[in-house]
């Protein structure tokens, strides 16, 4: 019965580890319990006890920590308990349907579709319009991250955008400008060619030299082993499926078709794929296997050996803790065509939600409408070392942040070309097929356009069964939210 602790590789240190599974057993004994019942809890001063499940820890959870304690000593009614919890998006399914949900939980975007068309949620817009938050407050890509179908399910509290982040020193060393990084997705192809370092044998001998100074021959044998690699769209590969964003793609139409094969889809998958038939698929593999884990020293753009990775906000975190001395920055992007400096970004972001079912609503939606403030949230992100999603910044915000790089993840927020995923109930198993699509370009087995329509026909078929089962019971759905 009990579950392995999910551990963000961060707070791998044996007090965390301990607190994780303390929380752990308190979730599950509760669970077992019903600890919830029908009636409210109160602490021994007469407070209205809300249960918080956050799948925080380490110091992302010292920083909502710090945020609760504060609200618990801004009044008197009100004692919002955190809970530690795993695979929260599973427990939180199960917990609502046995009619012993937490008040508050801390989600993902990507669980807001899913889990409100699975009754799992509260509807917020009537509670959101009495307690005076409006669209306007937030940035507006964040404010549409909680939306589906017309109600607003969420409000979010730490996001994150994606940015090109390159290593100075490895430009420096491949006689490239450190300070100009590529704009357009042929620079980066170019730039990947000369930041690559590979060892050739010659004569008997092993040679080492950058990637353009191989003859023809030697490219096309792909017989070199690579030392260092400029950019590989694979590394670390968290966002296979999205490639297409940077080439103006569409992933879903807005209606009932998935549109898997769309041109820029296809184009985006040709140019993943282009790089495993410059390096070699094998040559790739064997770099892969001598690197460290992400988070680890040894990943391989904190020990230099990848020159460029896409990486999200949160890359800094990683990059101050195991290589505090690496010359780096941060920049949208690379586009092509029209997209060409507009600010192509993927943004998502954590959220809080109140569960369906949640026998606390109106003291859970008072922490909601205190985190949702310009202090609290402030604080929160900065514990996180993220960027606030509202519209409008303290003026100490910018300066006290850590990140160097903030304002362009800000930026890059602040975009209308800041791209999120599509709100399909089926996202998780669209991603997946996606995901299966590029590594068969990746690995070679499969061209673009035949592992695209493979993957789009095998979710097609699974999101008709979906859209058949709204038409049918939609309408009654849609009602019971505008009554909640």
């Amino acid at each position: 019965m009990f579950q392995a602790v999910d551990l963000h590789p961060e707070f791998k240190t044996q007090e965390s580890i301990m607190r994780l599974i303390l929380t752990h057993i308190l979730f599950l004994s509760c669970f077992m319990t019903g600890c919830s019942g029908s009636d409210p809890e109160y602490t021994p001063d007469g407070r209205i006890i809300v249960t918080y499940w956050e799948k925080w820890a380490g110091f992302e959870g010292d920083a909502i920590q710090s945020v609760i304690d504060d609200f618990n000593v801004s009044q008197d009614r009100i004692f919002v308990q955190r809970l530690t919890v795993s695979q929260i998006e599973h427990k939180l399914l199960l917990a609502t349907a046995g009619g012993n949900p937490p008040d508050l939980a801390g989600l993902w975007d990507r669980n807001v579709a899913t889990l409100a068309e699975k009754g799992a949620l509260t509807p917020l817009n009537r509670r959101l319009e009495q307690g005076g938050i409006q669209k306007q407050d937030y940035l507006p890509s964040l404010w549409s991250l909680c939306e589906h179908r017309g109600f607003m399910w969420a409000l979010p509290t730490t996001p994150a955008t994606t940015a090109l982040h390159w290593n100075k020193a490895m430009f420096r060393e491949a006689g490239l400008d450190p300070e100009i990084p590529p704009v357009t997705l042929a620079e980066l192809d170019e730039m990947a060619e000369r930041l690559t370092y590979v060892e050739v044998i010659r004569g008997g001998e092993p040679v080492q030299l950058y990637y353009p100074e191989l003859t023809e021959q030697e490219k096309a044998a792909k017989d070199f082993r690579l030392l260092r690699v400029g950019f590989n769209p694979n590394e670390p590969g968290w966002w296979n499926e999205q490639w297409g964003a940077w080439f103006g793609a569409e992933l879903w139409d807005g209606g009932d078709v998935v549109t898997a094969t769309h041109p820029a889809n296809i184009e985006a998958m040709s140019w993943f794929g282009s790089y495993t038939e410059k390096y070699g698929i094998v040559n790739y593999q064997r770099f892969g296997d001598s690197t460290g884990e992400f988070a680890s020293p040894q990943n391989p753009f904190l020990d230099g050996r990848v020159a460029m990775v896409m990486q999200g906000v949160w890359m800094y975190n990683f990059i101050d803790q195991y290589a505090p001395a690496l010359d780096w920055g941060a920049a949208p992007f690379p586009a092509k065509g029209d997209l060409i400096g507009q600010n192509i970004s993927l943004i998502s972001s954590d959220v809080v939600v109140i569960p369906r079912g949640a026998k606390n609503i109106d003291e859970a939606f008072e922490f909601m409408k205190y985190l949702a403030s310009r202090p609290a949230i402030e604080k929160l992100c900065l514990g996180h070392r993220k960027f606030s999603p509202l519209a409008a910044y303290s003026d100490s915000f910018i300066e006290d942040h850590p990140n160097p790089a903030i304002g362009v993840f800000i930026e890059l927020a602040s975009s209308p070309h800041a791209e999120p995923i599509p709100k399909l109930s089926i996202w998780s198993e669209y991603r997946d097929e996606l995901a299966l699509a590029a590594n068969r370009v990746y690995t070679g087995l499969a061209e673009p356009e035949e592992a695209l329509s493979d993957a789009g026909r095998r979710i097609q078929r699974k999101f008709d069964r979906e859209c058949q089962r709204w038409a049918l019971t939609g309408e009654q759905r849609m009602k019971e939210w505008a009554e909640q």
